[in-house]
């Protein structure tokens, strides 16, 4: 195998050393080493879009399948060819969104983040600490941010598109404007520089936060959960825009004011037609 990448403590080259090997060292020619920084640009963009169309894909087509109430595309809300527009539509984002990030990752290889190889170096505790820190760290910027784009100056360009989707299915959960998306993950990016955590672990938190994107959107109402900011919640936030901001809680929203109490449908249900 070849010399590993110079720094070998980040999330993104714990990838991209399984990459290397199993791939991308036949594909670049022997004189362009893994430390260099162009291929480390090219794998980054390869691997991180592969990933995030397999994500997105296969944990929306999981969700749709076992998960999603197919009653829910007779909602008189549910548009005609929704979900293929859902999907065309994160189809077109993903690829945005990972050059939009390709900095941080970028940076993450080239040894400015604070993430570690050694799982356990700062005691096993902290590492259950550290998930607690990054999913309230989390939740909070992206509640704020989530509220920032509902701005009037902001809302109609970068996030009326993901709004477009008032009843959901599991594809609405990528369909965002590519911008939008990218905002809502800096929460993501500013954690492993501004602290510690291991790299396997973040990429285990990375992965689960994407699971838990399609989830909101997958219209399964397994709870009216209180605390938990579910897809029952998020149901609300999509058909009224203006409550239940929370990504993972609904701390800042009953803080904030911005919380409501979701019906035990998610969704409002449609008045009979007349006879």
């Amino acid at each position: 195998m070849a010399a590993g990448p110079a720094v070998l403590g980040s999330a993104m080259d714990l990838i991209l050393e399984y990459a290397d090997y199993y791939a991308l060292d036949a594909l670049y020619p022997a004189t362009l080493h893994r430390d260099d920084i162009y291929r480390q640009v090219a794998s980054i963009s390869g691997v991180t879009l592969v990933g995030g169309y397999l994500l997105y894909l296969l944990g929306a087509e999981l969700a749709y399948e076992f998960l999603f109430d197919k009653e829910l595309m007779n909602h008189p809300k549910f548009m005609k060819n929704q979900i293929r527009s859902e999907i065309l539509a994160s189809m077109k984002s993903i690829p945005v969104m990972v050059l939009l990030a390709l900095p941080w990752f970028l940076a993450d290889v080239r040894g400015y983040s604070k993430t570690y190889p050694e799982f356990g170096k700062h005691g096993y505790w902290f590492e259950v600490q550290t998930v607690v820190t990054f999913i309230v760290f989390s939740d909070m910027l992206i509640y704020w941010l989530h509220r920032w784009l509902h701005h009037p100056f902001i809302y109609a360009t970068l996030h009326k598109p993901h709004h477009k989707w008032i009843i959901c299915s599991p594809f609405a959960s990528h369909a965002f404007h590519p911008m939008d998306g990218y905002i809502q993950s800096l929460p993501y990016h500013f954690y492993i520089m501004l602290f510690l955590i291991h790299r396997g672990l973040f990429l285990v938190l990375f992965v689960a936060v994407n699971f838990w994107t399609i989830s909101i959107h997958d219209g399964c109402y397994l709870s009216q959960n209180k605390i938990v900011n579910g897809a029952m919640h998020h149901s609300v936030h999509h058909e009224l825009f203006v409550y239940n901001y929370g990504q993972y809680f609904t701390f800042w929203d009953r803080l904030c004011g911005s919380y409501r109490e979701p019906p035990t449908t998610g969704y409002s249900v449609p008045k009979a037609k007349k006879a």
